[in-house]
């Protein structure tokens, strides 16, 4: 049977603390130190192998393939496993030589598929090691693995290692494609094992071309754990992740990255506190443009989420067409003409926090709002959320408007300011295109916060924000929440949490925004299912998260 279950019960036992997260450049650097000290690589070879044997035999063999007596219950002594190892030309392919050969030691039924012949020192050396045992071989190119690939209860991928960097071809993208389609088919019987990382999966951004990849049940990361696993499609191949050590430090390499499981707890409130405790948003967006029907169902789920998170006061700068919908949705909202430039900006004066763009328009008159209130929020020193429109307006200012932008950027370095890019957004903040954006999310998220200097968020699988100087990857959230309104409910998320000075600092911080976004969103998902997540739910999990988030 497949052991994907064993997932969720794990991780609901795992302590979740951050995880540091490398590129793969740095465990190179990681591994050269090792060796710089006296440490034979060979034998670093040796150690992983003999650990994931074992890990296999502990976790896969005693576990999931007990020996049944007559009456089908476990006996003692767990049956033979049939391992069919698929091994590459490098030292991952050396690795599952070594696999293969411990657990051959073991008791298992072992045999190796040679997709690429041995070309380094210690895959060579690895490769005679189970030879010399008497591990069965098949050369991929003959094709006569069939008979054992097909009944076998395990499958080992050690065909790629991390320095992968492009698209598999040839008899590797055949294997792959053939390991890929015996899953599928015997899903309830076959488990996918690989060592270091899903061959397909590119390391450093988690990338993979035209889905040739190898979906692992389990991924048994070697050394420190890759950044790329845990972003983009990686997300759909690794299975559930452990981390196999071998070197006791990571020898003073600094994470690339923090893998963020949980938001930060909050405090419980005093008592002796009124609405003007909390702060008091202003959200600037839902404008009508063109004769549409037009946004005003942007700013209305910010309104709601904002108050979900407890802020005191809250006004909305909307369309005057939106003002019923708003107060029949939100009447503890107050409600504002967003093309009363005068009522606006003095508005901005009062509040404590500026969330602008959910639904504003895309036309000249929007950009115009944008500019003009952006330019007043920054001269009253406000803290500040840009998201949607408003990140659309901020790269047609970057052109138009230098002056503005380097005003903005001087005043991010002083105050709180948040972008909420998607790829598309973040591209055109770049002069680039979303596919370049994709192919690493890592080096674009970093490039708009050198660029405009502020708090980013680059929304996707894995979500990736960084804030001074520190990069995080999101560990939460679900595919549900790809559905339309739920950036504005982020964006007032923010909002109401960074308008609460009375807030811990580590508490209003863009990533406890996010992480605690995508964990009520998770929260929904458990309850309605992937396909049937709405935003319009979300306020109602938020407030529930930020319950279960406060300390007694």
């Amino acid at each position: 049977m497949s052991l994907r279950h064993t997932l969720d019960q794990e991780n609901e036992q795992q302590d979740r603390q951050p995880v540091a997260l490398y590129t793969p450049q740095q465990v190179y650097a990681i591994e050269k130190m090792w060796f710089d000290s006296g440490n034979v690589s060979y034998s670093l070879m040796q150690q992983a192998a003999w650990q994931i044997a074992h890990w296999v035999n502990q976790n896969i063999v005693a576990t999931a393939y007990p020996k049944l007596d007559e009456q089908g219950r476990p006996a003692v002594e767990p049956m033979a496993l049939k391992a069919c190892v698929w091994v590459g030309s490098g030292n991952n392919g050396g690795d599952g030589w070594l696999v293969g050969h411990y657990l051959n030691q073991l008791g298992a039924k072992v045999s190796v598929i040679e997709v690429g012949q041995a070309s380094t020192a210690d895959a060579t050396l690895a490769k005679n090691q189970a030879l010399q045992d008497g591990v069965v071989v098949y050369p991929f190119a003959e094709g006569q693995y069939k008979a054992d690939t097909t009944d076998a209860d395990l499958y080992i991928d050690a065909l790629f290692g991390i320095g992968l960097d492009r698209a598999p071809a040839n008899d590797y993208a055949e294997a792959i494609a053939i390991i890929d389609e015996h899953k599928r088919y015997r899903s309830d019987r076959l488990t996918i094992v690989s060592v270091d990382i899903p061959s397909g999966v590119l390391a450093g951004t988690g990338q993979v071309f035209s889905g040739s990849a190898v979906k692992s049940d389990f991924t048994l990361c070697l050394v420190a754990r890759k950044l790329g696993l845990h972003i983009k499609d990686a997300m759909d191949y690794c299975g559930q992740i452990v981390d196999i050590r071998l070197i006791p430090t990571v020898l003073n390499q600094t994470p690339v990255a923090w893998l963020q499981y949980q938001a930060t707890p909050l405090i419980e409130r005093e008592n002796n506190t009124h609405k003007g405790s909390f702060g008091h948003a202003l959200i600037i967006g839902g404008n009508q443009v063109d004769g549409s029907q037009g946004m005003g169902g942007a700013t209305i789920l910010s309104a709601k989420t904002a108050f979900a998170t407890g802020v005191g006061k809250l006004t909305v700068a909307c369309h005057t067409a939106f003002h019923g919908s708003l107060i029949g949705s939100v009447p503890n909202a107050m409600s504002l003409d967003l093309h009363n430039t005068k009522a606006v900006k003095a508005l901005i004066e009062q509040s404590e926090v500026i969330a602008i763009g959910m639904g504003l328009g895309r036309d000249e008159l929007s950009l115009r709002l944008f500019q003009e209130y952006l330019q007043h929020a920054v001269e009253q020193g406000k803290d500040l959320i840009i998201d949607a429109d408003g990140l659309y307006h901020l790269a047609t200012l970057a052109d138009k408007d230098v002056q503005l932008i380097e005003q903005l950027i001087a005043h991010a370095k002083l105050h709180e300011v948040w972008y909420t890019p998607h790829s598309g957004e973040a591209a055109r903040l770049l002069n680039t295109e979303a596919s370049e954006v994709e192919a690493d999310r890592l080096a674009a998220v970093s490039s708009l916060q050198r660029k405009y200097q502020g708090s980013w968020l680059l929304k996707g699988a894995g979500s990736l924000v960084i804030s001074n100087e520190q990069t995080y990857v999101c560990a939460a959230g679900n595919p549900g929440m790809a559905t339309a309104g739920m950036g504005d409910v982020l964006s007032g998320l923010a909002a109401g949490l960074l308008a609460q000075s009375t807030l811990a600092k580590s508490t209003r911080s863009l990533q406890q925004a996010v992480m605690l976004h995508a964990m009520a969103g998770d929260n929904l998902q458990r309850i309605k299912g992937a396909w049937a997540v709405q935003a319009s739910d979300m306020p109602q999990k938020v407030g529930e998260i930020f319950k279960q988030q406060t300390l007694a």
